[in-house]
């Protein structure tokens, strides 16, 4: 058994691919041979220090697979069982994990273990966006930044399917094709233009109701030009840095804005939530309501290179690492 190891914050450099030892799993835990395993940016806040964990650190948040074992008295899987989770504690990459039965979900059989760990992560983000962070309505435009990314993907085919019109941003003339062949109705190339001030022309001056923001430090202050009055600003990542510390009488009192900063965690507090949100991901990519396309696949063995890549811009959708 292998796993991927932190003993030092840092760069990609830091992850180590060692061997493991694994204990039998006790009561409400399964142990997991790992199928596919998700490559998300959270991972590289968890290696950098951003997101701060106790060292040393296996990593990785969301991976699927077979259970091999199971502790005792547990009912609800059986071995056999395809399963995937995208939650604490952490260290999906690995061949094999121990992991607690009520952070875990059952995979249908329409959908390949590959496929899912683009669905987990990725697609509870947008299950919450779309429907409880800011539950959406038909015939409203919003604004999604990184709209070529995993998560954007998923986003801009999903609000396409609740009615909504949708301006997307993105960083290359190369992603402005993606976005828009993923159902983004305008894109803006925000190294080119200024995204605000198109914002504000797509919108007739008023503005949008919603802005989903994961890029975080270089798109903040031009999310809030773009809100209408008691606009939401839903802060959900860090792409381009951490935030600055928010005035908020420079930046929500003018215009009464609410700002929130959500996470998967927030709304999967209990089994029902997190049962909700993933049956309806699930349904989602079934009745094929938004698809996605694996950009590419790496071994544990080339976890830097993966996290290079990812830093560097250089994955264009939804990536997974097969251990």
């Amino acid at each position: 058994m292998k796993a991927v190891i932190i003993s030092k914050n840092g760069g990609p450099e830091v992850l180590q691919l060692k061997d493991i030892e694994l204990k039998d799993p006790k009561s409400g835990e399964v142990l997991i041979k790992n199928q596919a395993i998700g490559l998300n940016y959270i991972d590289t806040y968890h290696r950098s220090g951003l997101y701060p964990i106790e060292l040393p650190s296996h990593i990785g948040i969301e991976g699927a697979g077979i259970i091999e074992k199971i502790g005792p008295d547990i009912k609800e899987f059986k071995i056999g069982d395809k399963v995937a989770y995208a939650s604490m504690p952490i260290g999906s990459y690995s061949t094999h994990r121990i992991f607690p039965i009520k952070k875990l979900v059952k995979v249908p059989n329409e959908i390949e273990l590959e496929n899912v760990v683009t669905l987990m992560t990725k697609g509870l983000t947008v299950f919450y966006l779309l429907h409880k962070t800011y539950p959406v309505k038909s015939g409203e435009t919003i604004l999604f930044h990184a709209a070529a990314g995993g998560v954007g993907q998923i986003f801009c085919q999903w609000a396409k399917s609740l009615g909504c019109t949708v301006i997307g941003t993105v960083g290359s003339d190369e992603k402005v094709k993606i976005a828009k062949a993923n159902g983004c109705d305008y894109v803006i190339n925000y190294s080119k233009e200024n995204f605000a001030k198109k914002v504000k022309e797509i919108t007739n001056g008023i503005g949008v109701p919603v802005v989903y923001d994961g890029v975080g430090k270089k798109t903040f202050d031009g999310s809030i030009e773009c809100l209408k009055v008691r606009g939401m600003m839903v802060s959900f990542g860090n792409a381009s840095g951490p935030l600055d510390p928010c005035d908020v009488t420079k930046s929500l009192a003018p215009k009464g804005l609410y700002l929130t900063r959500p996470s998967i965690g927030h709304y999967t507090t209990t089994r029902e939530e997190f049962d909700e949100a993933a049956s309806k991901v699930f349904e989602m990519f079934i009745t094929k309501k938004f698809t996605l396309k694996i950009f590419k696949k790496y071994s544990l063995n080339e976890i830097v290179k993966a996290h290079q890549d990812l830093e560097g811009r250089k994955i264009l959708g939804p990536a997974v690492i097969i251990p």
